[in-house]
């Protein structure tokens, strides 16, 4: 046996939940993903998704609607006939007549423990946050903001230097996993829902580039988590003064380290930073248009000694 699906997703994370359906299966009968957007080096080239050529490389029908507003769109996507939908960081709002336009209806790869993290970020607020665990979940979609009934959880552990990158790629190989075992579950009529607690909703909203400044005037904890939770994009950043302008520089890893001193005030030779108590090693930094390079490859290119204040 096998499910007939339409598979919804746009970027990388989506991408191993497409290929794991495929491997299992089922019969992907179209795959939706949001329309190419202009790229390359002079933003001149329209670029297709990650799950768009994932898509093409199994040989599996693309369609690019901007949205589903147009009752033609719903009418074709409800004509596919499909058992279930299945969605993967999609980016576009589901109408009713689309979450309603399968036989089981659409279920969503979630990356947090609902409802702690509903919404566009939840990886990267999760760190942000100081979260020692996190977890992918499968939904059943309702019209509400990551509001429906569970159907299958699995927890992972944040690691105490683990930046948003690599917990991104940890969850969407758990996350793939998870669907395709709620698909068997589902083909068996064994797929219980439980609705999600009243208690505990935080939303993770869109980083905000306004918010992405180190603040080295916070405690250690917090500075390291807003790096961490950042890193590698869009990446948290400070400024260093020169004789003529100030020059900015991600900062794309750091870990707790010891040491006082006037918060954003470098305390070692080796990229210790005061923080407004306790300080932080920064252990990656990329400075505009560079590589991203490891500390002591940093300071072979840019000297800095304890004293140098980071703005």
């Amino acid at each position: 046996m096998s499910l007939r699906i339409v598979f919804m997703g746009t970027p990388d994370f989506s991408v191993p939940t497409l290929r794991l359906l495929v491997e299992a299966g089922h019969q992907i009968i179209a795959v939706y993903t949001q329309p190419p957007r202009p790229g390359g080096r002079r933003g001149l080239d329209l670029q297709k998704s990650p799950v768009h050529q994932a898509a093409e490389l199994l040989g599996l029908p693309v369609f690019t609607p901007v949205n589903f507003k147009d009752p033609e769109e719903r009418e074709r996507f409800r004509a596919l006939g499909a058992d279930v939908g299945v969605v993967v960081a999609y980016g576009l709002l589901l109408p009713e007549a689309i979450l309603t336009g399968t036989r089981y209806g659409c279920y969503n790869g979630h990356a947090s423990l609902l409802p702690r993290w509903r919404g566009a970020a939840p990886i990267q607020r999760a760190i942000m946050a100081g979260d020692a665990k996190t977890g992918m979940m499968v939904m059943k979609m309702d019209k509400g903001l990551d509001t429906g009934d569970v159907a299958l959880t699995r927890e992972v552990e944040i690691a105490p230097n683990m930046t948003a990158g690599e917990l991104h790629d940890r969850l969407m190989h758990v996350g793939a996993k998870a669907m395709a075992e709620a698909m068997v579950k589902l083909e068996m009529d064994d797929l219980p829902l439980t609705a999600q607690p009243a208690e505990g909703v935080l939303y993770a909203a869109k980083i905000d580039k306004a918010e992405t400044r180190i603040d080295f005037s916070r405690d250690a904890k917090d500075v390291h988590n807003h790096i961490r939770g950042l890193a590698p994009f869009p990446g948290a950043w400070f400024e260093l003064v020169g004789h003529d302008k100030a020059e900015r520089v991600k900062v794309l890893g750091s870990e707790l380290a010891t040491g006082e001193g006037m918060a954003g005030t470098l305390v070692t030779d080796d990229l210790v930073v005061a923080c407004g108590s306790g300080a932080v090693r920064l252990t990656k930094l990329q400075k505009a248009g560079g590589k991203p390079l490891v500390a002591s490859d940093f300071l072979r290119g840019t000297p800095l000694v304890a004293g140098t204040r980071l703005a």
